[in-house]
């Protein structure tokens, strides 16, 4: 390993192109060090992060807490299965089911797999418990909707590079418009065969889209309304992200299934977890579904370090003040820039719309030059800029950070 520390960045790049698999398409930048809201390369340049690996550092990168508890946790039980209990365990179901208010939580790794988990529950809970023939309940779904990409979710996926000749597809699922309430009940009230309604608060790959006010307290009591199950993916709005603990709390929602990963970690181990009541959990018996690391000593651990950060550090708080003074001088430059045409999130969940094509490079190359900058973001459908920086950040960081953005945005003012 020593010698990959040799490496110039180049050759990093190229070691990786070589024998990994291109399923990424990273921006040529070679971290190998985080702390905080920053990261550095390997020629020891210094970035503002404004990515947080996806919203999962929302805690700041190698926040000592978690990593202590990681190291503390590894250095004494690192793995069981689930054959048999550890003492970790039962203590963070029940510091996260309390956390967020459920009976029981069903612990994965990932966010796809977590989503694939809620996809379970629901099926099951539909033929069990709403009465739904076997193999007829069908899932609400909504466009532009990102879940992950497993087999199944890119089944109800209308990205043509996540689905195209990965099919045949799973059946079971019914696509509406987000943020579209007349579509979502005219399906619930034509199908007596759906048990649930997956939906992002905010889709964030599809480009930051918040919907409108009212839009998931209105969808929630449709669902209430046809016995039909309200399931929340806040995989990445989630954990205080958009300025609350959970993104359906600025409506007073409370998901049926709640979909949790990526920050429930705070990044530093692959963590996820489906939460619901008994009334719904309980459809789930031995040897329905599992995993060998879910729910492993290290990611109890580490998960119960996190979700304490969260709430010690009043990151939710924070979220929603920076955020607000983002968008406020985000939007001062907007009203007079001829290359951003708008300027839309919530919390520190944000994103701007470049002024040109999808399919144009203009956003990638803004990209470039804002890590030229010393600042690191990433284009989402070709046109749109997501800016999600750690929740740790300060207010003099953020405008410093704006400077940045805003110096860098002049470059390419048309």
């Amino acid at each position: 390993m020593a010698v990959l520390g040799q490496l110039t960045p180049q050759q990093t790049i190229a070691l990786e192109n070589k024998y990994g698999a291109h399923n990424y398409h990273p921006l040529p930048v070679v971290l190998n060090r985080g702390e905080g809201v920053f990261v550095w390369d390997i020629e020891g340049k210094q970035y503002y992060d404004f990515l947080s690996a996806y919203s999962a550092v929302n805690q700041g990168h190698c926040h000592p807490k978690i990593v202590n508890a990681m190291v503390q946790q590894a250095q004494t039980l690192t793995l069981t299965s689930r054959a048999f209990f550890n003492d970790v365990l039962g203590k963070y179901e029940e510091f996260a089911c309390k956390f967020f208010g459920f009976d029981k939580l069903l612990p994965m790794n990932t966010g796809a797999e977590a989503v694939e988990t809620a996809l379970k529950i629901c099926r099951k809970w539909a033929y069990e418990v709403k009465g739904i023939d076997e193999n007829e309940a069908d899932i609400i779904v909504c466009e532009n909707n990102f879940h992950g990409r497993t087999t199944t979710i890119i089944s109800f996926s209308n990205d043509p590079v996540a689905r195209k000749n990965f099919g045949p597809f799973t059946k079971g699922f019914i696509k509406i418009e987000y943020d579209d309430l007349e579509a979502l009940g005219t399906v619930l009230k034509n199908n007596p065969n759906v048990a649930g309604f997956l939906v992002e608060p905010i889709q964030g790959e599809a480009g930051v889209y918040v919907p409108q006010e009212g839009y998931l307290a209105k969808a929630k009591a449709l669902c209430e309304a046809y016995n039909v199950l309200f399931i929340a993916d806040e995989v990445q709005t989630g954990i205080a992200r958009t300025g609350k603990l959970l993104a359906v709390d600025h409506e007073n929602v409370k998901p049926d299934i709640l979909v949790l990963g990526k920050a429930i970690s705070g990044g530093v181990y692959p963590v996820s977890a489906v939460l619901a009541n008994d009334r719904i959990m309980n459809v789930i018996k031995p040897g329905n579904h599992g995993s060998t690391f879910g729910g492993n000593p290290v990611a109890a651990a580490v998960a119960i370090a996190a979700l304490e950060v969260v709430r010690d550090e009043k990151l939710a708080d924070n979220a929603e003040a920076l955020g607000n003074l983002f968008r406020k001088e985000l939007n001062k430059y907007s009203d007079t820039s001829n290359i951003v045409n708008l300027v839309r999130g919530k919390g520190l969940l944000n994103a701007i719309l470049i002024n040109d094509s999808e399919e144009s490079d203009t956003a990638w190359n803004i990209c470039l030059a804002l890590r030229d900058n010393g600042l690191l973001a990433k284009p989402t459908h070709g046109n749109i800029i997501r800016f999600a920086p750690p929740l740790v950040m300060t207010k003099k960081q953020l405008l410093d950070c704006v400077s940045i953005i805003i110096k860098t945005l002049k470059q390419f003012e048309k």
